[in-house]
């Protein structure tokens, strides 16, 4: 693919995406002064949205190394760099993962039976270290890198304990870390990535998304008196852009929904204590818990949240670590299992609230912000937690698919607006069917299905074309 006028098609609102060899300093030029990055649409071949820079030519080939080289922004870059959109992006990101994912959590160990000590370890777990390498991770590579913890693995945990004990599970996640590690140090992550059809993975997305824009709707018309204001407000700064810059329309519309709380005297706040207190578990490794947890937690985290991040990525012009991604990974989730936290994963919802902040040469700074948020509420783990979920359900359910309606749009719009269509359609509907198979998450199916209904039937889609 040639990186002239005719490789790529905008659909943004004002700028395409760079090419996908680009590292976020060489793309800093592309996107000077340039206030908002929407998602464009594949090329021809399935990647990635060219720029029309003539003086590019990607059919060169390019050298990679196994493990991608950092290139971090020095102290003064990173405050020049620094914006209220970046802030409120990165606030944003850190509100959706401390609100809707942390339910997947309480709900899953409740279920199991884990005491309030074990469930506020977890949490503490996930948000202060996961935080640590967040904050790091996005400002050595320059780029938004959030790592939380995988959902769909923590789905299957809680299906796990209605029979394996909980030192049994811990027992797993060790194992689980070190068989992601291992992998990692291949190096073959990233050509098995590159490997895969982008509007197939995009479709997968698009599937795993889908409920947030659903969830937007279905709040609206369950409290109207939450969801009017927050649409509103939100509509109303993103239609007059002077007004955006000044108030990021979801930080308006994040504001607009705690008035709106706080007059309808439905903010119920429970007692409970500020400091979180991990607590170092030992673990008990059975040929039971590892043949049944290890493999798909692996497959969760390598294929598809760190699938679903390095889409998103990628679609918003980053060239994400995606083999040191996976090191990390596994490195991160050892001593997240030693306090009872869950596999460590490159985040797609969370990625795209950030990516969608400012412009992508600044978009590491909301990396850095939600990071540094997360540490914070690990070390309040409780206080934040109790006081999110004090709000009605609607709040967080409008706040999240008004923050992913742009990267819902993106995803659908590369899934279906080129080649692969058939295979992005059957991988698409196997991830929002919700077939778990074998304990694995439907997004591992659907893109699986997509990738095999590509082969038999979208063969002439595989092939290099000239432009």
């Amino acid at each position: 693919m040639r990186g002239g006028a005719g490789s790529g098609t905008s659909i943004g609102l004002l700028t395409t995406a760079p090419a996908a060899h680009l590292n976020s300093s060489q793309q800093d030029s592309t996107d000077a002064g340039c206030p908002l990055w929407t998602p464009g649409i594949s090329s021809a071949r399935g990647g990635l949205v060219t720029s029309t820079l003539d003086d590019v030519d990607t059919e060169k080939p390019v050298h990679q190394e196994r493990f991608e080289r950092p290139t971090p922004a020095g102290p003064r870059q990173v405050l020049r760099d620094l914006s209220g959109a970046s802030v409120a992006g990165g606030v944003v990101g850190l509100v959706f993962s401390a609100t809707g994912p942390i339910a997947v959590i309480l709900s899953a160990g409740t279920h199991g039976g884990l005491s309030s000590a074990q469930l506020a370890s977890w949490v503490f777990g996930v948000f202060f270290l996961n935080g640590i390498l967040t904050a790091i991770a996005s400002w050595v590579y320059r780029q938004p890198l959030a790592f939380f913890w995988t959902i769909p693995g923590t789905v299957v945990v809680g299906a796990s304990l209605n029979h394996l004990s909980w030192p049994e599970v811990l027992g797993a996640f060790v194992v689980t870390a070190l068989l992601i590690l291992a992998i990692g140090l291949t190096g073959w992550v990233r050509t098995i990535m590159a490997a895969l059809p982008m509007p197939i993975v995009m479709a997968m997305v698009a599937g795993v998304f889908l409920r947030f824009g659903l969830d937007l709707v279905t709040a609206t018309g369950s409290d109207v008196s939450v969801a009017l204001p927050m649409i509103a407000v939100f509509a109303l700064l993103s239609a007059i852009p002077r007004a955006g810059r000044l108030v990021p329309p979801i930080l308006g519309a994040l504001a607009a929904g705690a008035l709106a709380v706080g007059a309808s005297g439905r903010f119920a706040l429970d007692s409970t204590g500020w400091l979180a207190q991990p607590m170092l578990q030992t673990p008990e490794f059975s040929w039971r818990a590892i043949t049944e947890l290890v493999v798909p937690l692996a497959i969760t985290v390598l294929v598809v949240q760190n699938g679903q991040g390095t889409a998103v990525l990628k679609q918003a012009g980053h060239n994400p670590p995606t083999n040191v991604a996976a090191v990390l990974c596994g490195l991160w989730s050892l001593p997240a299992a030693a306090v009872g936290a869950v596999s460590t994963c490159l985040t797609g919802p969370t990625n795209a609230l950030l990516v969608a902040s400012t412009e992508r040469s600044r978009q590491y700074t909301a990396g850095i912000v939600c990071g540094l948020g997360a540490i914070v509420v690990g070390m309040f783990a409780p206080a934040f937690v109790s006081s999110m979920l004090a709000t009605p359900p609607a709040f967080i359910a409008v706040l999240g698919g008004l923050a992913m309606l742009r990267a819902l749009q993106g995803a659908f719009v590369t899934a279906f607006s080129t080649n692969f269509t058939l295979g992005a359609l059957l991988a698409f509907l196997v991830t929002v069917s919700g077939v778990s198979p074998l304990n694995i998450n439907s997004a591992f199916w659907g893109l699986l299905a997509g990738v095999l209904v590509a082969l038999a039937l979208e063969r002439q889609d595989f092939t290099p074309r000239n432009p």
